[in-house]
């Protein structure tokens, strides 16, 4: 699908040799952003291909699913038809309940090999839903190669009946232009900002967060809290808290957020599931200080708790989030040294160029 992980992984391909096709599962239209790699799109829609169809939609819900039924093409269908004229030398789905389990029949009749990416909740969440369980043990014995964002996502995967070649643990949308976060960065006795991100949904926990902050509001006058990436009402009402120089703020660019940690002293993100956070790589690589749930230990494969950053263990605890907060903003020190850590041992493994040229290897490893 058409999202940013996906571009930013895919861009790693652009010189790289290899001619990419793109099938757009979700049939979203022509992308000018990936305008260098070869689009399969416009191929779901059999009647009112360029308009009537929503109208039909609001007004006719009855009668569009029927249209839809007996003259949309199917995924399958599309899918065959686009392996049958393109020929490719390998297919690398992306996230598997949007870009496996469609197209699994259609695999199961070719021999190509197949990779896939696993995101975020794609198996530690999921495994634990009945019906997407059958799904993920349908598909993993039959992908060949596997990217991961986290080792733990490589085990769950073996345990559920992946047999097939590892690849590597990578982010999820590649490495990060370091020289960019240069840019914005300014000096650590500058930095007075608690980053918070805002995302209060299916695995997002910003709640316990803002209460942690809530509960010792009177420790935070010298900082100023930013809370970005906000799409629940909930947490919009904490404008009106007790935390003082709190902002709340939506969506923001991707721009927007690197200029917010390179200003942030602390990252604080917290959610019951998730791979390796495509964010807390970015506050690393920005020079905060990072609190960060754990699910299943996955990130603990890039923070030492109380060595480089602070591991949230519960993300429903509030009076947990609140011990970690009021030990980072005590310890000074702690938050410098953690940093000049990160800025030496990790930073230089998260590098674009060096992830970029990693993985191209990766993918020529593949054997037709």
């Amino acid at each position: 699908m058409n999202s940013i992980h996906f571009r930013r992984w895919s861009n790693q391909l652009r010189d790289s040799g290899h001619d990419v096709y793109w099938f757009d599962i979700l049939d979203q239209g022509y992308a000018p952003s990936m305008s260098w790699m070869t689009q399969v799109t416009g191929w779901k829609k059999g009647f009112l291909k360029k308009r009537g169809r929503t109208f039909i939609k609001n007004k006719f819900p009855q009668l569009y699913r029927i249209l839809v039924r007996r003259y949309d093409h199917s995924i399958e269908d599309a899918f065959a038809k686009a392996l049958q004229e393109i020929q490719p030398d390998a297919v690398h789905s992306f996230a598997l309940y949007v870009s496996c389990t469609p197209i699994l029949p259609v695999m199961y009749q070719n021999n190509i090999p197949w990779l896939y990416s696993s995101w975020g909740s794609d198996l530690f969440y999921y495994r634990n839903e009945p019906e997407y369980l059958k799904d993920i043990q349908a598909v993993l014995p039959r992908v060949n190669y596997m990217f991961a964002d986290c080792a733990r996502d490589q085990n769950i995967a073996n345990e559920l009946g992946f047999t097939g070649e590892h690849l590597g643990v990578f982010p999820g949308g590649g490495g990060f232009d370091l020289e960019l976060f240069e840019k914005y960065k300014i000096p650590f006795q500058d930095r007075k900002i608690i980053a918070v991100k805002g995302n209060q949904n299916r695995s997002g926990r910003a709640i316990p967060v803002l209460k942690a902050l809530d509960c010792i509001s009177l420790k935070l006058e010298s900082f100023e809290v930013v809370v970005f990436g906000v799409e629940n009402s909930e947490v919009f009402k904490f404008q009106e808290s007790k935390i003082p120089n709190i902002t709340v703020h939506g969506l923001i660019s991707h721009k927007q957020l690197i200029e917010l940690l390179c200003k942030s002293a602390i990252y604080i993100g917290n959610s019951n599931s998730d791979g390796m956070p495509n964010t807390l790589l970015e506050a690393i690589c920005a020079g905060a200080f990072p609190i960060q749930s754990n699910p299943g230990g996955a990130t603990a494969e890039i923070i030492e708790d109380g060595l480089n950053g602070f591991l949230i263990e519960d993300c429903e605890d509030v009076h947990h989030i609140q011990e970690l907060i009021s030990k980072a903003i005590n310890k000074q020190k702690l938050l410098k040294s953690g940093m000049a850590y990160n800025t030496l041992n990790i930073l230089p493994t998260l590098s674009r160029r060096l992830i970029t040229n990693q993985v191209v290897k990766a993918y020529s490893t593949i054997k037709r």
